[in-house]
């Protein structure tokens, strides 16, 4: 009887460990992605040039993605709730794409504009990414799971900055169409994506579990009655419009104050990479393991407190590359410390049936941030000292760094949903 049991728990605890290894191609697809992105990041401040605009126009050219995606987030949220992850991340994916492709194409600010909305339309990517995560790990290892965004991010930062400087080179086309060789290497990326999509990812909501998740739970979310999940996106916001400012921002940043070219805003965010990297890697892990999911937290809203109010000091009065390295370094190992734990309290506020949902709305505040944050942005730093632009980052991190003195008990930690995430076999 005893070995029956004991064979009964192995089974148990084994699929547990292969659904983690199953989400090594969720992070290869959604590197592939941001890899993407994050090449076209140092070509920012020469298009001021290139089209004789002003930084607050880049900085509408900016929010202009976000604006649609703030849209188009609750929608690809429910969309995965009802016909399933998989399926909805194809077509975001594909959409994306998309708008890389007319990227590469395009010659006036008017075409970059309609391809940051067709990538607005069709972002969806990051939500469902949060989907599948939360569909696959239990509470317990979520937090950790989540912070795996930034090692992405991390990563990404690492090897793309560099990239984009050397593809700067080139211009294919000739002068009049400054994105085409990056455009056309980021929808390469993007389509490797949907391959990666295609054959490697699963799906992580199929609807046999959608069915069953139908009869035992009745629940809709109301953020106006759900006070722990309203609470704890007001911190996320909080903290992902001071976060948004800084990252959005930081390649126009470093060639405004710097006064650094295309290539110049690459080899720069390129060491800011590497040192990043170095320091994620090695010290998230002990970070974790020494003071556990809340204290962590707590330490990373600080360090973006600090980090972000040295950054307008210094820009303002001692503007030197190696200090703005340094400060890059501290503020990625903030956010590592900090945001994928916050991103998994805001999932256990829920039932697991409206897991899309409320990733959905995670996604709205930061498409929010999204827009606010680099016209704030570029505003300030076209208008006043860059002490002021760092202080109004301080200030919303601030904020998300005072609310973690109020414990919140998430609702996935009650008794029934406990019973029921140990039940359910997906």
């Amino acid at each position: 009887m005893n070995q029956k049991s004991t064979n009964q728990s192995h089974r148990k605890v084994q699929p547990t460990k292969t659904k983690y290894r199953d989400l090594s191609p969720l992070w290869i697809g959604l590197l592939i992605d941001v890899l993407g992105f994050y090449i076209i990041i140092p070509y920012l401040p020469a298009l001021i040039k290139f089209f004789n605009t002003t930084p607050f126009v880049i900085g509408l050219l900016l929010a202009t993605n976000a604006m649609f995606s703030l849209f188009s987030a609750p929608m690809w949220g429910k969309l995965s709730d009802k016909y399933g992850r998989r399926p909805m991340l194809l077509i975001a994916e594909a959409g994306t794409c998309t708008a890389f492709l007319i990227l590469a194409f395009s010659s006036s600010l008017k075409m970059f504009f309609i391809a940051r909305i067709v990538d607005g339309i069709f972002g969806g990517n990051f939500p469902l990414t949060k989907a599948i995560i939360t569909d696959r790990v239990p509470p317990k290892d979520r937090a950790l799971q989540m912070t795996n965004v930034g090692v992405v991010m991390t990563i990404a930062g690492l090897v793309a900055p560099g990239l984009g400087g050397f593809l700067s080179v080139f211009r294919i086309f000739g002068p009049n169409y400054p994105m085409a060789l990056p455009g056309l290497v980021a929808a390469g990326f993007s389509f490797l994506t949907i391959i990666t999509t295609f054959f490697f990812i699963k799906e992580s909501w199929p609807k046999s579990v959608r069915e069953k998740i139908e009869k035992h739970i009745k629940l809709k979310i109301n953020l106006w009655e759900n006070k722990e999940a309203l609470y704890l996106l007001t911190q996320y916001a909080l903290h992902s419009f001071s976060f948004i400012m800084y990252v959005s921002t930081l390649a126009l940043f470093i060639g405004l104050i710097l006064g650094l070219d295309t290539i110049g805003v690459s080899l720069l965010l390129t060491v800011s990479g590497v040192s990043r990297a170095i320091v994620r890697f090695t010290l998230f892990k002990p970070t974790m393991r020494k003071l556990g999911e809340k204290k962590m937290k707590f330490m990373g809203l600080l360090v973006l407190v600090v980090s972000f109010f040295f950054i307008g000091i210094f820009g303002t009065y001692y503007p030197e590359i190696w200090i703005f390295v340094l400060l890059m370094v501290i503020v990625s190992y903030g956010v590592s410390c900090s945001r994928g734990i916050l991103i998994s309290n805001v999932t256990q506020t829920v039932t697991p049936k409206e897991v899309g949902k409320i990733n959905g709305f995670t996604t709205t505040l930061d498409s929010l941030a999204q827009i606010a944050g680099p016209i704030l942005s570029t505003f300030l730093l076209e208008n006043f000292e860059p002490c002021l632009y760092g202080f109004v980052m301080a200030m919303l991190a601030l904020g998300a760094f005072i609310m973690t003195f109020k414990s919140i008990v998430p609702l996935m930690q009650k008794e029934q949903f406990k019973e029921m995430e140990n039940t359910i076999e997906l």
